[in-house]
């Protein structure tokens, strides 16, 4: 099985925890908290080497922070290069309120990268050739809008199936550049790439259907979050409905559901069954506390309650 090597420009430290309730102004006391190693193609990785593939993650790490960065890597073994870089790795914060259910979510920016930064990320993959590269997550500040089209240029010259989970400007151009494998934008990341918006199932499936039939892209996954998933390919379309789990965070969810989908592709699966993994791996990344932190068992376990039943009729 090739390896999946990800690229993380922007990672952060995800600090998590739990609150009876969260209030303005008062002090609130946490518990439960976890410190995870995180950005999109971190989870990634990590989440490849949980349900038992072969992985590298590549990322751009500075600071006092970017060491704290590298030893939680490195606690959990997950391959690792770092580029350096000379600002500091960003920190971002999630609190559960007990009370309501209730997500929050504070995100930091991150680091200003100059251009040997950047540009030195590139070189760090130059010698990849053959297997499977996730570029996933936000660009840092600094990096140009193209750097992910470079990336798919240099992917498809190398022979190296590129997926890519990102949005705006920078997924535009990617998609302009061609050869990419599959991408995994949210419903509201494909209507703001299409410019307008998507109500309706039939809407959602002949568009992404569109983007699969025009060369750009193999396969288009589209996450709709309560609503489930769906996988589009030039031969048609899937939709699968979201699996009913007990909710103890979202952070992370998609990323796992693309490390799974990502393996089971590199591992000879079809995309319908690869599709299906990767809506397992989602559900059981929510039902989990944490940054994605879906357990194999686990993913297995859902992965058969999705059955060859509930997936006769689709198109795919």
């Amino acid at each position: 099985m090739p390896r999946i090597t990800t690229l993380t420009l922007n990672p952060t430290i995800d600090l998590a925890s739990e609150a009876a309730a969260v209030h303005p102004i008062r002090k609130i006391r946490t518990f439960a908290e976890r410190q995870d190693p995180g950005g999109g193609g971190v989870n990634v990785a990590r989440v490849v080497q949980e349900l038992g593939g072969e992985t590298l993650a590549v990322i751009l790490a500075g600071g006092v922070t970017g060491r704290f960065l590298e030893d939680l890597l490195d606690e959990g073994g997950i391959p690792r290069q770092t580029v350096p870089i000379a600002g500091r790795t960003r920190i971002s914060q999630t609190v559960l309120d007990r009370s309501t259910g209730q997500e929050y979510r504070f995100v930091a920016e991150g680091p200003r990268m100059a251009e040997a930064e950047w540009q030195a990320a590139l070189a760090a993959l130059a010698e990849l050739r053959g297997g499977w590269l996730v570029a996933s997550g936000s660009l840092a500040p600094g990096v140009p809008e193209d750097f992910y089209a470079r990336l798919a240029r240099r992917a498809g010259e190398a022979g190296t199936r590129f997926v890519l989970d990102t949005s705006g400007e920078a997924l535009r151009d990617a998609l302009e550049a061609g050869g990419l494998a599959l991408i995994k934008p949210s419903l509201g990341e494909f209507e703001a790439l299409l410019g307008h918006k998507l109500p309706e199932p039939e809407a959602q499936e002949k568009a992404a259907l569109k983007l699969a039939r025009s060369g750009k892209v193999e396969m288009v996954a589209l996450t709709l979050g309560r609503d489930g998933a769906l996988l589009a390919t030039p031969e048609g379309t899937l939709r699968l409905p979201a699996l009913d789990v007990e909710v103890r965070g979202a952070v992370g969810a998609g990323d796992s559901f693309l490390a799974a989908m990502t393996l089971a592709l590199a591992r000879g699966r079809s995309p319908r069954d690869a599709f299906a993994w990767g809506v397992a791996a989602g559900a059981a990344a929510v039902s989990n506390a944490g940054t994605a932190h879906p357990r194999r068992e686990e993913v297995a376990a859902l992965r058969r309650r999705i059955t060859a039943v509930a997936m006769e009729g689709d198109a795919l």
